[in-house]
């Protein structure tokens, strides 16, 4: 058992001992060698892809960085994914759901359809490209695709 003089000292000395870890933590993550934020490569594109992302409520639905509903598929590396599928071809996929007038309807879940132009479609593209290239520590690694795409949805995106 401590008297109460050590367990003062062993209080305050924890105290201490944290404290200096703390601020140790703090000035190492906002040195420019840990930056992982891609900030470096935001352009006025990719800003307003974001700010269509937004406008839209895409969150109400999806996932970015692990934030949003989980109703639909989580869009972090999403571009990475879909070139897997369909053969380097991502980034018209995502195009092409966005400016169809017909709402997308993949696994029995329906999409909105936005109807974007090729502009819009093409910022989002951007934002979705820029947010892929995040240092994630591995997060989200794109290793294969198990799933198949049925040859409707395939016609759908090709055409």
């Amino acid at each position: 058992m401590l008297s109460k003089k050590q367990a003062r000292a062993f209080f305050l000395g924890g105290t201490l001992v944290t404290f200096l870890i703390f601020i140790g933590l703090t000035i190492f993550s906002l040195s420019k060698g840990s930056d992982q934020t891609n900030q470096e490569n935001l352009s006025a594109d990719v800003v307003r892809g974001k700010e269509i992302w937004e406008s839209n409520n895409c969150m109400g639905c999806h996932t970015i960085l692990g934030e949003g509903a989980y109703y639909a598929p989580e869009l972090t590396k999403v571009i990475d994914r879909l070139n897997l599928r369909y053969d380097g071809n991502g980034e018209q996929v995502i195009k092409s759901i966005l400016m169809s007038e017909g709402p997308w309807q993949p696994n029995g879940r329906k999409m909105v359809a936005y109807g974007m132009t090729e502009a819009e479609a093409a910022d989002v593209v951007a934002f979705f490209k820029w947010i892929g290239e995040i240092d994630l520590n591995g997060f989200g690694k794109v290793v294969g695709v198990d799933r198949k795409i049925s040859p409707l949805a395939k016609e759908k995106i090709n055409n």
